[in-house]
C-alpha cells in the first residue's frame, strides 16, 4: 500500500520547473506496468502535465512526463532518497549499450530528481530495451518495456486535454479515430462526385500496429480505410498523422491487434548501385491478389530536379505499389515507394519514352516523420545478404494492401 501511495505522490509532484502542487490523475494512462494520467496545478486548477510511472526492484521509480508546453521530463524517485530541495545532479544515461546522453536533474522534492529530456533522448528512450543510469558512484539498470506506447499515450494525453479540457479526460491509451461512416457504406462525397475504389500498399513499423504508406494513397478517402495482410480478413485502419509535402501517412491497426513481425529500418545510408527489392500490390483486382516482387538497383541518390529526399530506382513499379517498402539485400527498409515517372508526359515533351525510372522516399524523411509522430520503430544494421525469396517471405506478415473508396477528383491527384 505504501508503494502505491508513493507512486501516486511521485506522479503528483513530477511537474517540471518545480510545480509540486498538483491534483489528479484525470483520465488514465495504463500501458504494461506504467500507470498515470493528466494532472492540474492545485493552486490554479489549470492543466499542468501528463505523467506515467513504473516501479523497479532496485527501489527506484521512473516517472515520465510531458507538460502543457510540450516539454518532456524523466524523474527518478525513491522513498529512501534524501535530497536538499534545489540540489542538482548530473545523470549519465546509456541506452542499449550504445546511445549516451547526460541529463541535468534537480531535486524539487527531497525524494525525487527530475531532469528535462531533449527530444532526441525521448526518441531513444522510447525505442531502447535497456537504460543504465549513472550518478556519481551509483549505477542503476532499467529494463525499458512498453516505453514506446507510453510515450505515445502521454503525447496523446497532452493533446487531448489541451483540446477538450480535464473534465473530458478518458483512457489516453486509446487513440480515438475521427467519426466515420459505417463500413461498406461510404458517405456521398462532397459536390456529388462519384466514388471509386482506390488502393496502395503499406507496411507495419511497430508491434503496436503503426502502418506507413503514402499520403496520396489515403488522400480523399471517404468511409473506412482498410488494411489487408495476404490471406487474412481486412481491418479498419485509422489515420494518425500525414505529411503531404513528403507524401507520407501513418495509420494504425485496431488496439486489439498486435504484430510479432514488423519492418526494421536500415540505420545507414544506401549507395548508388546497390540492389533493392520492391514489394507491393500493383493493379490490385486486375493482377494477382497476392503481393508482387520486383528487383532493381539504386540508380541515383536524388529524385526529380535533384530532390535529395528521394532515391531513383530501376525496380519496376506500377499504380498500387505506392506506399510499399523498398528493401536492401539484407531485408531492411531503405525507402518508401512513392511514384513512377509520368512516361507519357515525358514522351510528349522529349519524343522518347523513359524506362525504369521510379522513385522512393529516403529513410531520413521517413524516420523524421515517425519521430515527430512518436512511433517506436526499430532500426537495424544490414548484415549479410538474403535471397529475394527470403526477403519476400519475411515481409509477408507486415506488408498490407491499403484500400478505400475515394472521389474521382481525389483519385486523379495521384
Amino acid at each position: 500500500m505504501w508503494l502505491k501511495s508513493f507512486v501516486v505522490a511521485s506522479l503528483l509532484q513530477v511537474g517540471i520547473a518545480g510545480v509540486a502542487h498538483a491534483k489528479g490523475p484525470f483520465g488514465t494512462v495504463n500501458v504494461g506496468n506504467w500507470i498515470g494520467g493528466a494532472f492540474s496545478n492545485d493552486e490554479t486548477g489549470a492543466f499542468s502535465h501528463c505523467a506515467a510511472t513504473t516501479p523497479y526492484a532496485n527501489g527506484v521509480i521512473l516517472v515520465v512526463s510531458q507538460n502543457s508546453a510540450g516539454t518532456w521530463s524523466l524523474a527518478f524517485a525513491s522513498p529512501s532518497y534524501r535530497f536538499d530541495k534545489g540540489e542538482n545532479a548530473a545523470i549519465d544515461v546509456t541506452f542499449d549499450g550504445r546511445e549516451q546522453a547526460r541529463l541535468y536533474a534537480t531535486a524539487y522534492q527531497s525524494n525525487m530528481l527530475t531532469a528535462i529530456m531533449p527530444l532526441n533522448v525521448v526518441r531513444t528512450f522510447q525505442k531502447a530495451s535497456l537504460m543504465v543510469a549513472t550518478a556519481g558512484r551509483a549505477v542503476l539498470n532499467f529494463d525499458l518495456t512498453s516505453t514506446g506506447p507510453v510515450i505515445a499515450a502521454l503525447a496523446n494525453c497532452v493533446t487531448k486535454v489541451k483540446a477538450d479540457g480535464l473534465d473530458k479526460a478518458g483512457d489516453f491509451t486509446k487513440m480515438a479515430a475521427k467519426p466515420q461512416p459505417a463500413p461498406d457504406k461510404p458517405a456521398p462525397p462532397a459536390g456529388g462526385k462519384a466514388a471509386r475504389a482506390k488502393s496502395g500498399t503499406g507496411f507495419v513499423v511497430s508491434a503496436n500496429g503503426h502502418v506507413v504508406t503514402n499520403n496520396h494513397v489515403i488522400d480523399g478517402c471517404v468511409g473506412d480505410i482498410k488494411g489487408n495482410l495476404t490471406g487474412e480478413v481486412s481491418m479498419v485502419l485509422r489515420v494518425v498523422s500525414s505529411d503531404a509535402n513528403n507524401d507520407l501517412a501513418l495509420l494504425q491497426a485496431p488496439s486489439t491487434t498486435t504484430f510479432k513481425d514488423f519492418a526494421r529500418i536500415r540505420d545507414r545510408s544506401i549507395r548508388s548501385g546497390d540492389s533493392v527489392v520492391v514489394i507491393g500490390f500493383p493493379f490490385h483486382g486486375l493482377l494477382t491478389s497476392d503481393f508482387t516482387v520486383t528487383t532493381g538497383i539504386v540508380s541515383s541518390l536524388s529524385g526529380m530536379r535533384n530532390d535529395s529526399r528521394f532515391l531513383q530506382i530501376s525496380a519496376p513499379v506500377q499504380p498500387g505499389n505506392s506506399g510499399g517498402p523498398l528493401f536492401d539485400t539484407a531485408g531492411q527498409v531503405v525507402g518508401v515507394v512513392t511514384a513512377k515517372i509520368p512516361a507519357l508526359r515525358i514522351a510528349a515533351a522529349t519524343g522518347d519514352i523513359p524506362e525504369n525510372i521510379n522513385f522512393a522516399i529516403k529513410t531520413g524523411a521517413l524516420r523524421d516523420f515517425l519521430d515527430n509522430s512518436v512511433v517506436p520503430y526499430q532500426t537495424a544494421e544490414p548484415k549479410g545478404e538474403l535471397k529475394t525469396t527470403d526477403i519476400a517471405g519475411n515481409a509477408r506478415p507486415y506488408t498490407m494492401l491499403i484500400s478505400c473508396n475515394a472521389t474521382e477528383q481525389a483519385d486523379a491527384k495521384r
